[in-house]
């Protein structure tokens, strides 16, 4: 029995009890919460359900709870029921009920932990978004780990995601980068202090782009310049899309910046906004009256020489998202973008929509790498910063990706290259992994002895009594509430911190060897409960594997 279908179970008696006249409510609830309690003598699990309804019912909460628990002893698959303070049930699950879970994972397979608690979602998430200048970063990387594993969480929660990558390829710095493209490949160095780009990696590209296309140096300077700018351009795009992709980040939209200027979208912004009543002219510009909404200063959305702002564009991508249909659009923005927050809200809600609703932007901190207890700062690619393609080469996939989604967005970062590349419990993703394989690995044995966990109908759920199965089980029941809860939150570490918990209830159960042995000794034949542990192991083994799949990480079944 998980958590949910205990939560219905609470639900479903109260409706009963409403049914039949023993209890008077002019409004049923909609869910009714159950919390595992931090001490376990006081059951498996308890719920406030009787507190929450004593106003509505006109009765007093113990007595609430005496009623409620008198029905809740009959339900199948509840051992006992105990009052606990002014009103609180406390709920004992039979042996039967909770080992039963078991099978269940087992039978539901990938779709265990999934839901439809936000089937309603429309969600847009946009992330790393870099400009097509230059390699993705280090903290590109961040978000590429971060952003993806999101994207998987929120589907599994059962909303319509759209993963987007908004390209930077307007505005000045797509002309200085084909400037700089254009005097490396005349031989030139790039002179600094111009906002052109001077990178090794630009040497390089601007080669790249000369073995294909030779007769650009020979055009007219102008020119030249802009056609290493597309040549370049593309080249640069379809390199970050390579090593995203290597990195197991897909992209469903590949949305240019550029489309929204050809289009006219930046152009009628102001006409548009002007619609809600939050536009006015001053000193020959346009502006948003955002301090409406909170912003700490109003926003030209075009300067007194016509020019069309940076500001703009953004209000043109939002409306492009919402005329999309998309609700809510998740900004995931650097730390540098600290001050976007409240431009962002500001902007939405002067369009009509609701800021709180239909946006969201979180802000992700630095991250920085230490080898051998140096930070490493230079890459052998560019020379001066840490490349997505570094961090895979140093790290590799499953590690890095693990190990930047297990960290709240909100703290700086450290990856230590030394520990995630060791094969030591201290390295957490090592940690979850191992777990893994070791119950491939028993499943193997079993195997070889010539047994298996048997068919469904001869598995018998009230075998796994042991403390450590009961703690195992407990937390296998709330992987879907953690899947739940982290999407909505927006956590993903949340994911990563219970897979370590669960990994380590796993290595404690197996570590009972006299009193939890999974396979029978030397030529003993296999019993019911040997049978019965392997359905747990396998599982514990589902949930791992469906748990790192969220996070982007393989599940090996050999280390």
């Amino acid at each position: 029995m998980t958590p949910e279908q205990l939560s219905q179970a609470v639900l479903d008696t109260v409706k009963e009890a409403v049914a039949d006249g023993a209890l008077t409510l002019t409004a049923v609830p909609e869910t009714v919460t159950v919390e595992r309690p931090k001490n376990r003598d006081h059951g498996d699990y308890a719920t406030n359900v009787a507190l929450q309804l004593t106003k509505a019912a006109g009765m007093p909460p113990r007595a609430l709870a005496e009623l409620l628990a008198e029905r809740l002893r009959k339900v199948e698959g509840i051992a006992g029921v105990d009052i606990a303070g002014p009103g609180f049930l406390n709920l004992k699950l039979a042996a039967g009920a909770a080992g039963e879970l078991a099978k269940s994972i087992v039978e539901q397979g990938e779709a265990y932990g999934r839901s439809e608690t936000f089937a309603a979602h429309i969600v847009n998430l946009e992330f790393v978004s870099a400009n097509p200048t230059g390699p993705l970063h280090l903290g590109h990387t961040r978000w590429a780990a971060v952003g993806d594993a999101l994207g998987r969480l929120l589907e599994a929660a059962g909303a319509d995601v759209t993963r987007e990558f908004y390209i930077n390829d307007a505005g000045n710095q797509m002309n200085n980068f084909g400037k700089s493209l254009a005097l490396r490949a005349n031989g030139q160095e790039v002179p600094s202090g111009e906002g052109l780009y001077e990178g090794a990696y630009i040497k390089d590209l601007a080669q790249t782009i000369l073995e294909e296309h030779p007769v650009l140096t020979q055009m007219p300077a102008e020119a030249q310049v802009e056609a290493f700018r597309t040549a370049g351009y593309k080249l640069q795009l379809r390199l970050q899309q390579e090593s995203l992709e290597k990195f197991r980040t897909h992209f469903d939209v590949w949305f240019s910046e550029k489309t929204l200027h050809d289009s006219g979208d930046v152009e009628g912004v102001a006409d548009r906004l002007a619609e809600q009543g939050h536009v006015f002219e001053q000193d020959g510009a346009v502006w948003l009256r955002t301090t409406d909404f909170g912003d700490d200063k109003d926003r030209v959305i075009v300067r007194s020489n016509g020019e069309r702002t940076y500001f703009s564009a953004d209000c043109a991508y939002y409306l492009n998202k919402r005329d999309r249909g998309y609700s809510p659009c998740i900004y995931m923005l650097g730390a540098d973008h600290h001050g976007y927050v409240g431009r962002l809200k500001a902007m939405a809600a002067c369009s009509g929509d609701d800021p709180e609703k239909d946006i969201e932007v979180l802000i992700g901190q630095f991250v920085k790498m230490v080898k051998d207890g140096e930070e490493v700062k230079l890459s052998k690619r560019t020379g001066n910063i840490v490349t997505l393609d570094d961090v895979i080469d140093l790290i590799g996939v499953d590690a890095a990706r693990y190990a930047l989604a297990r960290s709240s967005v909100d703290h700086e970062l450290v990856l230590d290259v030394d520990l995630l590349t060791s094969q030591k419990a201290e390295n957490p993703v090592y940690y979850v992994q191992y777990a893994h394989s070791r119950m491939a690995s028993v499943k193997r044995n079993a195997a070889e002895l010539g047994f298996d966990k048997g068919t469904a109908e001869d598995f018998k759920p009230e075998l796994l009594v042991h403390p450590r199965e009961e703690e195992l089980l407990a937390a296998l029941a709330e992987f879907p509430r953690v899947v739940a809860q982290a999407a909505g939150t927006r956590a993903v570490h949340k994911v990563a911190h219970y897979l370590e918990g669960l990994a380590g209830k796993y290595h404690a159960w197996q570590s009972e060897k006299k009193d939890c042995r999974i396979l029978p000794l030397g030529g003993d034949a296999p019993t019911d409960l040997n049978r019965a542990r392997l359905w747990l192991v396998e599982a514990t083994q589902t949930v791992l594997r469906n748990g790192l799949d969220l996070l982007g990480v393989s599940a090996p079944e050999r280390m």
